[in-house]
């Protein structure tokens, strides 16, 4: 009989999987975040960007994009064997608003990406999530070239509550969105053991 290291695989772990939003500004870096940590080839529906549309999409401080997601992005990141996140991309234009509350269903959290060029555009994500008590983390996109600010600043400047994180992460570099995304999961498995229903179970 040999002796040694056991043979017997682990046993297998279904995984649970969580469903994340990833909203923010038009042109704030949504699709490029969901690129970036997705384990996956991501799903993606963008369209280029046409003359007809730009009296409606507000190019200002982006004025090199040349395509806009019309739906959503989809991206899937393994956490641990036995966690799973799914990523929707919100669509950033006003226009595709009403897709938010189909993406949005099942989601135990979302990221907010703000762009510090454009502040004013992460007010709308902000209040939905807010409005429909969707637990979420503020993550500034630091841009090549863009002011920084203290993280402070920017938390005043957006009027968020204390208990809302803010990040400052890269959002084309994976470890920098994987925080941001463990911040969001953690963030939202502490609220909801601090709610009513959890606490009566």
């Amino acid at each position: 009989m040999a002796f040694g290291r056991s043979s017997r695989k682990k046993p297998f772990v279904e995984p649970v999987t969580l469903k994340i939003l990833v909203a923010g500004g038009f042109g704030v870096g949504k699709t490029t975040l969901v690129g970036a940590v997705s384990e996956i080839r991501p799903l993606r529906t963008e369209e280029i960007l046409s003359e007809v549309g730009r009296p409606v999409d507000d190019l200002h401080g982006v004025e090199s994009k040349t395509t806009t997601t019309v739906a959503m992005d989809f991206g899937r990141i393994t956490l641990r064997e036995d966690l799973v996140l799914y990523l929707f991309g919100t669509p950033g234009q006003d226009r595709f608003w009403f897709l938010w509350d189909e993406l949005a269903q099942g989601a135990l959290g979302a990221v907010v990406l703000a762009d510090t060029r454009r502040l004013e555009d992460s007010f709308a994500a902000i209040d939905y999530f807010e409005r429909r008590g969707i637990p979420f983390t503020v993550a500034v996109n630091c841009f090549e070239g863009a002011q920084r600010f203290p993280a402070e600043s920017v938390r005043g400047a957006l009027d968020l509550d204390p208990e809302v994180e803010l990040l400052m992460c890269d959002a084309r570099d994976r470890e920098s969105v994987k925080n941001v995304l463990v911040a969001v999961v953690q963030h939202a498995l502490v609220l909801a053991d601090r709610s009513p229903a959890a606490a009566t179970t």
